[in-house]
């Protein structure tokens, strides 16, 4: 199973300008054994005079299905991919955002 929770899902049907992992392994949780998290910045609009347009996502893959989610949206500098892994990882937002991932595939697989 494959959820992408994200305004206009055609942005992120192709690879990512940028990614960073924040994760790859084994780790269960709730039934689930979360096996990748990473970051993914996808550049929608880029202009020299001022900052790009993107899109950054969260991208979780477990055992049972992957979720792929909007984390940030909007006019960006050239490290704000770098800033939101900071922001997540020194701030315990790797936790939160690994659950409301498993929130998201739970409740998708409960409506099958």
């Amino acid at each position: 199973m494959k959820i992408i929770d994200v305004a206009r899902p055609e942005r992120v049907n192709r690879l990512p300008d940028k990614s960073v992992k924040l994760f790859s392994g084994n780790y269960s949780d709730q039934g689930f054994t979360i096996k990748l998290v990473e970051l993914r910045q996808y550049e929608e609009k880029s202009d020299q005079k001022s900052d790009s347009y993107s899109l950054i996502t969260s991208f979780v893959e477990t055992d049972k299905g992957s979720v792929e989610i909007t984390y940030s949206e909007g006019a960006v500098g050239k490290n704000s991919l770098d800033e939101a892994r900071e922001l997540l990882v020194s701030h315990l937002g790797l936790s939160g955002l690994i659950l409301r991932s498993i929130i998201t595939l739970k409740a998708s697989l409960n409506k099958q």
